[in-house]
């Protein structure tokens, strides 16, 4: 593949206005590429925009939109034909989880966590892949995780859905072979962002924490490879007790991250 080039790219980034959103819209900006900032809080997205404009003298469009709501990725179209902005790539990063044992979650907020974690990545891509393939040169990153990669006691419907996400992603790199379209599945662990005010202090598990910096970076670099991998770990030590996982049995490994999450549940 030939590199990307970062002018002509206008990435449209989900989850925004905080975190690894916020991030990716700073490194790509720094890299001169344009970007559309999606998320629910208004005020942190026109304060980035206003933010990209003066440090990196790119283009920065806010929307608020709330991505639980159906057919996301028909209403962003729309607002984008509005403002005439065409997007050459989507990084897919929204998402929430809810942290406890499964069944005293709340059915509503499941519901939320379903439509935000997958069905809005289903469907912002469906809309905007067909585009992205023709033009050739951009690029679609879904935001998975490391949780996605076995199951996740404490956080059993966030890890289904970023279990989803890692496969659908995957299937995606491989239909766009040959069109020059890099797609890409990033998998952080657990990050120092808003995420664990959401969720919970104790969603990590005890784990240590990476920066948003770093993950993003592990993110682009895998992107400006000459043969992008479909998917990519963040972190050095997520990938060594990745490969760790392969040599004990999935029963196993459930058993020490179900007392791993359970233990940090008690610590709250």
């Amino acid at each position: 593949m030939q590199a990307i080039d970062y002018r002509a790219q206008t990435v449209l980034i989900t989850g925004a206005s905080s975190g690894l959103g916020a991030e990716f819209a700073r490194q790509l900006a720094a890299r001169s590429a344009d970007v559309v900032l999606v998320a629910r809080r208004l005020d942190r997205l026109e304060k980035l925009a206003g933010e990209i404009a003066e440090r990196y003298g790119t283009g920065a469009i806010p929307i608020s939109m709330d991505l639980a709501e159906p057919r996301v990725g028909e209403t962003l179209d729309r607002e984008l034909a509005a403002r005439g902005t065409q997007v050459t790539g989507v990084v897919n990063n929204a998402g929430f989880a809810t942290y406890g044992p499964f069944h005293e979650e709340d059915r509503e907020r499941l519901a939320a966590e379903i439509a935000v974690d997958i069905t809005s990545v289903v469907d912002i891509s469906r809309t905007f892949i067909g585009r992205l393939r023709e033009r050739g040169h951009g690029f679609l990153v879904n935001v998975a995780s490391m949780a996605g990669y076995q199951a996740a006691p404490s956080l059993a419907v966030y890890g289904a859905a970023k279990a989803f996400v890692l496969s659908f992603t995957e299937a995606l790199w491989y239909e766009a072979r040959g069109t020059g379209l890099r797609v890409l599945a990033l998998s952080p662990g657990a990050t120092q962002t808003e995420f664990f005010e959401v969720a919970g202090e104790g969603a990590d598990g005890g784990s240590r924490r990476m920066t948003a910096k770093a993950v993003v970076e592990t993110a682009l670099a895998a992107l400006d490879r000459r043969n992008p991998p479909p998917s990519v770990v963040a972190g050095r030590s997520n990938r060594l007790s990745l490969l760790l996982t392969r040599f004990v049995s999935r029963r196993r490994t459930t058993m020490v991250l179900g007392r791993m999450m359970g233990g940090a549940r008690k610590d709250r």
